[in-house]
């Protein structure tokens, strides 16, 4: 694993109006690196997202992407830098094809290169390729999910944030759309992955954030965060 710092955030502190969600937290993701932020329902964690993508601004702390200051940019400028958010929810256009909603996902980054990308998304879901010329608002659940992540995919992201990817989800989809987030970290895709699917986000990740009352509560190894009972019942109710 290389140690050249992508994600780089510190004393970051953010929320919507006067009410504080976030209130000075620390986190590092290496280049080759998945890391998992866990914890329960309003702990902050896709406000975590929002202000890493810009779409909610930081108030204070900073937020550096290979090196540069991106708390005071707009999401379309931390998306050029390849800074990709996969939101909670998916965030499909129903009324448009597969393709169109893939293709989309190069129109800011990456547009000379959409037909390549396009193949290699393909390759990772075989069945975005079955279902091309479909209407997204007729795929499964476990299906829109894969067109989300494949969407981010096009703009070949250097860093790829997963927010609450599982949700939603059968279990037999749980463990194969884990299985999927491996493959694609396998092609060299950093992940920060958000999360309250606790056991198998330890398993795919190098390293585990716990995010409880706006504060990462402990931080560490994935193997120590799993190996740590009193830890899970403390901060994830478990």
């Amino acid at each position: 694993m290389t140690s050249e710092t992508l994600l780089a955030i510190e004393h970051l502190r953010a929320g919507y109006g006067e009410t504080e969600v976030l209130r000075g937290i620390d986190l590092i993701v290496k280049a080759g690196e998945i890391v998992t932020v866990l914890g329960s329902n309003g702990v902050g964690k896709s406000t975590l997202n929002r202000t890493v993508s810009g779409i909610v601004r930081a108030q204070g702390g900073s937020i550096r992407f290979a090196g540069e200051a991106i708390e005071r940019e707009k999401p379309p400028a931390i998306v050029a830098r390849g800074l990709i958010h996969v939101p909670e929810g998916r965030r499909i256009f129903p009324n448009l094809t597969v393709r169109e909603n893939l293709d989309l996902g190069s129109y800011a980054r990456a547009k000379p290169r959409r037909a390549q990308n396009r193949e290699r998304v393909f390759a990772i879901f075989p069945r975005l390729r079955e279902r091309m010329s479909q209407h997204a608002g007729t795929l499964s659940g476990g299906e829109q999910q894969m067109l989300a992540i494949g969407r981010g995919l096009m703009a070949e992201p250097k860093l790829l944030i997963l927010d609450e990817p599982s949700l939603g989800l059968s279990p037999l989809l749980v463990e194969e759309l884990f299985a999927l987030i491996k493959r694609i970290h396998a092609e060299g895709v950093a992940i920060l992955l958000v999360e309250q699917n606790v056991v198998e986000s330890l398993e795919v990740a190098d390293r585990a954030y716990i995010l409880a009352d706006g504060q990462f509560a402990m931080s560490g190894t994935a193997a120590e965060i799993a190996a740590d009972p009193e830890l899970k019942r403390t901060y994830l109710g478990l």
